[in-house]
């Protein structure tokens, strides 16, 4: 199991406010699941009428406190309000948030088991997934113990218009955006990096790959560095969620 490298979160209270949050906010509020008596959360707003179907997730790594809290930050703002069907699962991996751990307790790195589904808590998402409709995008929040700036990963192939630069652009008041040629093992081009997005080419599936395969033409991974301040990592997703909302949701789309 990966060393401890994040204060860790009280998934029971996050849970709760959450759900409080969520339930002020017109989402239904049900779990798929749960973990050491912790709900893995599904939320859910439908909107009368055509709507854009959009999925976001967080907190599926347990070192990565600030993406569930962005989505707990933005259901308290209202963000998620009329635009779009949202479905939100704010809070994969909650006993790896309550022990500061990348991977779940049986040291199971959650976000490559989306192939070959070993841990409880994919079995339980994928399960609750394969009932919802397909999406019009995926959004999972993320943070990088190694990165020098924020960057995202982008699966695009269908050559759909792409949100990455509108997203970075977004970002960049908030915080840096890294502009090494190779993050996380990658190629990457000014902060974005487009990997092999064919599922039959990759051993190890990510959640972005299952998305990808099953449930949408377009999804990204958003990767603050975790080296920031937390208000900062906060603040810089947020401003990249609402530019790709916004986007996604202007009628013209």
């Amino acid at each position: 199991m990966a060393a401890v490298k994040a204060a860790p979160l009280d998934p029971h209270d996050l849970a709760a406010r959450l759900t409080a949050a969520a339930r002020r906010a017109g989402f239904a509020a049900a779990p798929y699941g749960d973990v050491e008596g912790c709900p893995l959360l599904a939320l859910t707003r439908r909107t009368p009428g055509p709507r854009p179907r959009l999925y976001l997730s967080a907190g599926i790594h347990g070192d990565e406190p600030a993406p569930p809290l962005t989505l707990l930050a933005l259901l308290e703002a209202g963000f998620f309000d009329d635009r779009a069907h949202w479905f939100l699962c704010p809070l994969l991996n909650p006993a790896g948030l309550a022990r500061g751990t990348r991977e779940n307790p049986a040291g199971i790195d959650l976000n490559r088991d989306y192939k070959h589904r070993q841990s409880p808590e994919i079995q339980a998402h994928v399960r609750w997934l394969q009932r919802q409709p397909n999406f019009t995008a995926c959004l999972s929040v993320h943070e990088d113990w190694e990165a020098k700036g924020y960057y995202l990963y982008e699966l695009n192939p269908t050559a759909r218009h792409s949100l990455a630069e509108l997203m970075l652009e977004a970002v960049a008041p908030h915080c840096p955006i890294d502009h090494s040629p190779v993050i996380d093992g990658r190629e990457a081009r000014q902060g974005i990096l487009r990997p092999v997005a064919d599922p039959a080419l990759r051993e190890l599936w990510p959640e972005s790959i299952y998305l990808r395969a099953n449930h949408s033409t377009l999804t990204y991974t958003l990767e603050s560095p975790s080296a920031f301040p937390l208000e900062q990592r906060i603040a810089a997703h947020r401003a990249a969620l609402a530019t790709a909302v916004a986007w996604l949701t202007e009628t013209k789309r």
